[in-house]
């Protein structure tokens, strides 16, 4: 399992069975074999899996494809460590769970902030981005799982998203929602208190005993793949928008001391600099996509104390300044 890629199980086969696509053109049109889901379990790249997303929704031939596949969402689709989550007694142990074992699904973080009400946000790897409709789908899932566990049609407080949909699939997702998008710089969803606490039905602790191993084992078989670069590149991806992009903050988070974090980067031929610098700079090529935030945003949220900072750096790394790489993007 490679912690840069997205694990595909065979149950989205059922997928594509219930929303009527047929596999094959989407596989094609994602330049991956046709034989994929015959396979068990397999991992693609990022930019594979975004572009078999986004042949689904091309060969479906509706806009509003992310909607009716967070519609027809089923336990059968669900991978294992959202399937054992449905053991959980209610909606935030089971985001607890999830949050822990995410990564064994793809590269992405789920946060949970702390308070009474249950606010996750999604967190993606600056590069590439990920499609509009699947950052939608993805926080739709809490929805779909919370509403399947609990067999009651839980309405989430708040969704936002950074590229919200607008009309007709606007109205669709509001409808399945029961909230309207909101636009927000972080891909957030948010469940009131007594929605986080609402029983679960579906909760079984003694089959939970029976997944969490595996679980734990599955995780520290990735951990043990994960380059410490990785590792550190994910945490910052986390402690940078908080001004807290440190060598001293990472290795806490990592549960390492600095010098211990300083020896793993240079056995892979690396420095903390080198690493905090390529972070800083893919995730100042993604802002940079996006018209909505300034220059001066990029420069707080990738940590630096004033702009001029981040332009000086930014230069040094492309050789051009921000506002003239924003128009060639």
């Amino acid at each position: 399992m490679s912690p840069a890629g997205y694990t595909l199980s065979p149950a989205i086969a059922v997928m594509f069975a219930d929303l009527g696509i047929p596999a094959g053109p989407v596989l094609r049109a994602a330049g991956l074999p046709g034989d994929l889901f015959v396979r068990g379990p397999v991992t693609v790249t990022p930019e594979q899996f975004f572009h078999c997303w986004t042949a689904m929704a091309e060969i479906s031939g509706d806009p509003a494809f992310p909607v009716r596949a967070a519609e027809r969402m089923s336990t059968e689709t669900f991978h294992p460590p959202i399937f054992a989550a449905l053991c959980s007694p209610h909606l935030r142990r089971a985001a607890e769970r999830i949050a822990a074992h995410k990564r064994l699904i793809g590269p992405q973080r789920v946060l949970i902030a702390p308070g009474d009400e249950l606010r996750l946000t999604m967190r993606w790897p600056a590069v590439p981005v990920p499609p509009p409709g699947l950052v939608a789908y993805e926080l739709a899932v809490w929805v779909a799982l919370a509403r399947i566990a609990t067999r009651t049609r839980v309405v989430p407080a708040r969704f936002t998203t950074p590229d919200p949909p607008a009309g007709a699939v606007a109205e669709a997702w509001r409808d399945f929602l029961g909230v309207p998008f909101r636009r927000g710089t972080e891909a957030e969803v948010v469940f009131a208190a007594h929605d986080a606490r609402r029983p679960f039905l579906t909760e079984n602790a003694e089959m939970w005993r029976v997944f969490a191993p595996d679980l734990r084992r599955r995780l520290a078989d990735l951990e043990r793949a994960e380059s410490t670069a990785e590792r550190v590149r994910a945490v910052l991806i986390e402690l940078l928008p908080a001004g807290e992009g440190t060598a001293t903050a990472v290795a806490r988070r990592l549960a390492l001391s600095g010098r211990t974090l300083q020896r793993r980067l240079a056995a892979e031929h690396t420095t903390f600099q080198r690493v905090l610098d390529g972070t800083r700079h893919a995730l100042a090529r993604a802002y940079l996509d996006r018209p909505d935030v300034s220059a001066t945003e990029i420069a707080f949220l990738l940590g630096y104390d004033d702009p001029g900072s981040f332009y000086r750096a930014f230069r040094s790394w492309s050789g051009t300044t921000p506002q003239r790489a924003r128009p060639r993007r």
